[in-house]
């Protein structure tokens, strides 16, 4: 982006990154609104683009500190990249801007992508409160809860412990059903712990609850298999034929089948996933809508209810307004 083209940005989007700043520190990159960086966000995900060729850490530091100073910058000052780590798939930097701070930033590995600012949404939702909760319009007499995620997606878990309580709350009054993004941000663990809990879902419903509130503790999924008398023999046995249904490990294996050449794909929800355009994990679906609201069982529940024709006494149930600690966990 050229530098004229950002600075009229930067007046135009003032007003709007001014309502969101959450401390009080001096504003040195070019000022960018909520708005974008979510559109950014989004951007990696879906339409992130076709490079094979992701650069080393040494490299794609040469080129994130002569973006900065070519183009983000004020006139007169430097920034000096101190740092740079691989995390979430990129690459975080740490920039400092010449007057002892240092901001934190990305830079997608292929060099292509820059992300000035990470949002943390977990200190944002507990700053600002609670996320207002969209409500379900198609009304059902028994619910439709699908839950669209990546096993070991940080967000994903959290969200997973927040509606996990609201599924045992609503019990009979609600159909509960696990689905996957189609590709994983985690590697072959990932796409293993996803066949394993399809095959749970599929072979072992009943079970399916348990057993992902103790995975959720610290991902350890043998652990969580013997805990719930889980046949371990009967899950092997689909995991197997689902992997080669799917060509899971088989893709996995050619790199030239990857989202982007970065991201294994798993394409069991594929369809789905099509259907409701899903974009992330994790992506809550309500009686074939989505939907969203904070990250707390209470929320949660109260936006669950709202798609009954007719609410069930459990709505009253009274459960916690606590927004769960993202990752592995209690």
């Amino acid at each position: 982006m050229k530098k004229e083209k950002l600075e009229k940005n930067e007046i135009i989007l003032e007003e709007d990154s001014k309502k969101i700043e959450k401390n009080n520190k001096k504003i040195v990159f070019i000022s960018i609104s909520a708005i974008v960086l979510a559109l950014i966000g989004l951007m990696i995900f879906k339409f992130a683009p076709i490079n094979n060729k992701n650069l080393k850490p040494d490299v794609a530091k040469v080129k994130a500190e002569e973006f900065i100073n070519n183009n983000l910058m004020l006139p007169g000052t430097k920034a000096t990249i101190t740092e740079i780590v691989g995390e979430y798939g990129l690459y975080k930097i740490m920039v400092d801007v010449g007057s002892g701070e240092i901001i934190e930033s990305y830079i997608s590995q292929d060099g292509l992508l820059f992300f000035p600012q990470a949002i943390s949404m977990e200190e944002y939702v507990s700053e600002t409160g609670s996320i207002e909760a969209s409500e379900v319009s198609n009304k059902q007499e028994k619910l439709d809860i699908e839950l669209f995620v990546m096993s070991h997606c940080p967000y994903g878990t959290q969200m997973e412990k927040a509606l996990l309580p609201v599924i045992e709350a609503l019990g009979s009054n609600a159909n509960f059903e696990l689905k996957f993004n189609t590709y994983a941000m985690h590697d072959k663990v990932e796409l293993d712990e996803q066949l394993t809990q399809y095959c749970i879902q599929k072979e072992d419903n009943t079970k399916l609850i348990s057993y992902l509130n103790c995975f959720n503790k610290a991902g350890e999924s043998d652990v969580c298999l013997t805990e719930n008398n889980i046949d371990k023999n009967k899950i092997s046995t689909c995991v197997k034929t689902t992997d080669e249904e799917y060509k899971v490990s088989e893709n996995y294996a050619d790199q030239t089948t990857w989202l982007s050449g970065d991201y294994p794909i798993f394409p069991i929800h594929q369809e789905d996933n099509e259907k409701y355009g899903v974009q992330g994990s994790p992506t809550l679906i309500i009686n074939g809508e989505m939907v969203s609201a904070s990250r707390d069982a209470n929320s949660l529940l109260q936006l669950a209810c709202s798609g009954f024709t007719n609410q069930p006494i459990e709505c009253q149930t009274e459960l916690s307004s606590t927004i769960p600690d993202y990752g592995f966990g209690e």
